[in-house]
């Protein structure tokens, strides 16, 4: 079962600090994190949405590949490839745009959004205050205890969880244990 952890703070390179850290644990197998996207809402209210990964990158990978597959099946495999990843990158990076209507590049965008919806992220990121950072968090699976006892004393202040009751409080009290050590 996924849980989904909306985490604010001050500044986006504390945010960027704390994913840092998480993405740490996760190569010592103590959390296994699905997305980590740090939303930075602007002084006019604006939501930035920074991923873990491009993928724009991504889709000019796979249209590279099958550009691959296509030239080689045409003779021409270093044509089938320069075409298919500038189609892969262009149909992701126009989905990203706002306004773009449902063209074949925005419903490639969308199938290839995976982790937590760029929507409801913007949308949950509107609890942010002006130039604070949210930490968005997909956790497939934890070590609670550890996991929480390495976050003690980051800051941040938890503005939405899907949490049980018990692991709920323990977050909010690891993060507090930071505003009572510099109160």
């Amino acid at each position: 079962m996924n849980d989904l952890v909306l985490i604010a703070f001050p500044s986006e390179a504390q945010a960027e600090e704390v994913r840092t850290r998480i993405l740490a644990l996760q190569k010592k197998y103590l959390i296994e994190v699905g997305d980590a996207v740090i939303a930075v809402r602007d002084a006019k209210g604006h939501v930035k949405l920074n991923q873990m990964v491009s993928l724009t990158g991504s889709g000019a990978s796979n249209g590279a590949m099958w550009g691959l597959i296509t030239g080689a099946l045409f003779a021409m495999p270093a044509v089938g490839v320069a075409a298919g990843a500038a189609v892969g990158a262009v149909e992701l990076a126009a989905a990203a745009l706002p306004g773009v209507a449902a063209t074949a590049g925005a419903v490639h965008g969308l199938l290839a959004d995976v982790g937590i919806p760029d929507a409801e992220m913007r949308e949950q990121a509107r609890a942010l205050k002006p130039g604070e950072a949210g930490l968005f968090l997909l956790i497939r699976k934890m070590t609670a205890d550890r996991v929480l006892a390495d976050l003690a004393g980051v800051g941040g202040r938890v503005v939405r969880t899907s949490f049980d009751a018990a692991t709920e409080k323990a977050l909010r009290a690891a993060l507090a244990e930071h505003v009572a050590a510099t109160s």
